[in-house]
């Protein structure tokens, strides 16, 4: 529970004042067995009024300030969990968006999504009981114990007996009950995980009929959790029981042998009762300490879950070059030998690749699926580290240059369209919060969608649903594509992002591109495309098989003229 701690010491001042509130409601709770053992001896017995007015009114002072005590302490308790839960989620978050590939695909989305709310809501419910009830249960057992052994050491023995016992017990239920929380944790990603692929492919489970299916794979997969559930509860539901049976005993022998002290005048009756309420207050709170460990058991499951993401690599910002900046980018771009494989694989998925981009050119990159494209694209803004070799940007190493540095100089579209909810204009601006409606038109004008936004009842204000289910295929690939151009970037990454657009549109897009000036890596399996590109890269199996203009790679290359023959007619090959 190292992360709680650390997250904690910013409210140590609050948690303190919690606890020492808490400490004065435990005290006073302590001695008002005490003090009623006082009005039954010497106020009752006695027949003496005075004493019973005099401990009555102190009893009830005390009560008073217990309440308030209690109050304040619930009150600070909540602000720190409260605090700690906020300051723990924003902290997770950042972590998160700071992960390096690698380290992000470790993790399903749902499991981080589980992580940032469920188990976060957890160790806040930790917290608050922790500075409430989880310190305060076991000294009031304690200061039960050695109360009632000073008001009545023979009678306190049969209580103090159990103690020891239970507190055994219950230590072995919230190790047990730890790791099966953690299954319960994991089932809880699996259904999200379930829950969330469901929802995004609605449209395609219907489509397909398969309802049924998904209802079944749902249930499956909640019957599963449910298990799971059952399972630990099954354990940390024992500890209940098997508390009222040990101290309803210890109750009963303090009775017995309290009976026969009374009669021997060994005891009072005072002391009698004064005991026996100590054992019973402490059978409630043992029984509250039975749903704190259940509580501490999801909690430290929910914490090393957490401290796994803590502690997962992510992404360095270098200490770069003096002159990092995008001042005076051009956008050149030269790969030199560069090798690649994604972490926790064998084979390389890209080898000694070698290529230069010119400021302003077109590179447009073809190849079967799985051949490297996307890979490729993917290493000049550093989403994954190279292997060997290097890549220049305008001379420089990216590897010596900071993360932002490189990111800021380069647009990304990538092969999975992502909007996100909200206006046309918002999306577009998403490239560049700080953007005037004027860049935004702008971009969208070069992106050729300006004149379908126009034509929307609402325009740029018009809401895009989730992931823009209300835009057909081309319109949200020129969305994301003005998202991308509105930095007026050096480099331009277009992953297959113009495969929804016809011959004309596409062919508009790409000569509008060129007025922002910058160098534009294009994968496309169109011919059409390439004709237009100043050079193409031939990648097959992670290897560059040729590089060229498309005049040339139809003459020396028997693959690309197999792909143009593909695409079109014998005769318009002659004349292309």
């Amino acid at each position: 529970m190292r992360i709680i701690f650390r997250f904690l010491k910013k409210y140590r001042a609050a948690a303190l004042v919690a606890v020492g509130l808490m400490f004065i409601e435990l005290m006073i709770e302590l001695l008002q067995p005490y003090m009623i053992a006082k009005i039954i001896d010497e106020g009752i017995a006695a027949s003496n009024l005075q004493i019973v007015m005099l401990w009555g009114g102190i009893l009830l002072a005390c009560t008073a300030v217990s309440f308030g005590s209690g109050i304040l302490s619930s009150f600070y308790s909540a602000h720190v969990s409260q605090s700690f839960g906020y300051d723990l989620r924003e902290k997770l978050y950042e972590k998160v968006q700071a992960l390096t590939f690698s380290s992000f695909n470790r993790f399903a989305e749902a499991s981080l999504i589980t992580r940032l709310t469920n188990d976060i809501v957890q160790l806040q419910n930790t917290v608050f009981m922790g500075l409430r009830i989880m310190l305060r249960a076991p000294l009031f057992v304690l200061g039960s114990v050695v109360f009632s052994l000073i008001i009545n050491f023979k009678l306190a023995i049969w209580f103090a007996a159990a103690i020891p016992f239970l507190f055994v017990f219950l230590v072995w239920v919230m190790k047990r009950g730890e790791a099966l929380f953690r299954l319960v944790q994991q089932k809880v990603d699996h259904v999200n995980s379930v829950l969330q692929q469901n929802l995004m492919g609605i449209r395609l489970v219907r489509l397909f009929l398969r309802s049924k299916y998904e209802e079944g794979r749902f249930s499956s997969t909640t019957s599963e959790l449910k298990d799971r559930t059952v399972s630990a509860m099954k354990l940390t539901e024992l500890a209940l029981p098997v508390i009222l049976f040990v101290m309803n005993i210890s109750v009963l022998l303090i009775l017995w042998f309290g009976r026969a002290q009374l009669e021997l005048s060994e005891a009072s009756a005072g002391e009698v009762v004064a005991v026996v309420n100590y054992a019973i207050r402490t059978t409630g709170i043992l029984s509250i300490m039975s749903m704190i460990v259940v509580n501490f058991s999801r909690a430290r499951a929910s914490g090393l879950r957490i401290e796994e993401v803590m502690e997962a690599e992510e992404e360095t910002a270098q200490a770069g070059l003096k002159d990092s900046s995008k001042k005076n980018a051009q956008g050149e771009i030269k790969f030199e030998q560069v090798s690649f494989r994604y972490p926790e694989t064998n084979e390389r998925t890209l080898s000694e690749i070698s290529f230069h981009a010119r400021p302003g050119e077109t590179i447009a990159i073809m190849g079967a699926t799985g051949s490297g494209k996307t890979s490729l694209l993917q290493l000049l803004p550093r989403l994954f580290e190279i292997e060997e070799g290097s890549i220049l940007i305008d001379g420089r190493n990216i590897q010596q240059l900071k993360l932002h540095d490189v990111r800021s100089g380069i647009g990304f579209v990538p092969q999975e369209l992502i909007l996100f909810s909200g206006t046309i204009a918002d999306n577009i601006r998403w490239g560049k919060k700080e953007a005037s409606m004027d860049e935004v038109i702008e971009a969208a004008k070069l992106a050729q969608i300006h004149d379908t936004i126009m034509q929307l009842p609402k325009q740029y204000d018009t809401w895009i649903g989730q992931m823009g289910v209300n835009l057909s295929g081309g319109q949200k690939q020129r969305v994301t594509i003005a998202r991308a151009i509105i930095r007026k970037p050096s480099i331009l990454l277009l992953d297959d992002s113009t495969s929804a657009l016809d011959a004309n549109t596409e062919r508009a897009l790409l000569t509008a591109l060129k007025e922002i000036k910058c160098t534009i890596l294009l994968v496309t399996q169109k011919i059409s495309t390439n004709r237009n590109a100043d050079h193409i890269l031939l990648l097959d199996d992670g290897k560059l098989l040729e590089q060229g203009t498309h005049e040339l790679l139809l003459e020396k290359s028997k693959l690309y003229r197999h792909i143009c023959e593909s695409q079109q007619s014998r005769e318009e090959l002659k004349h292309a």
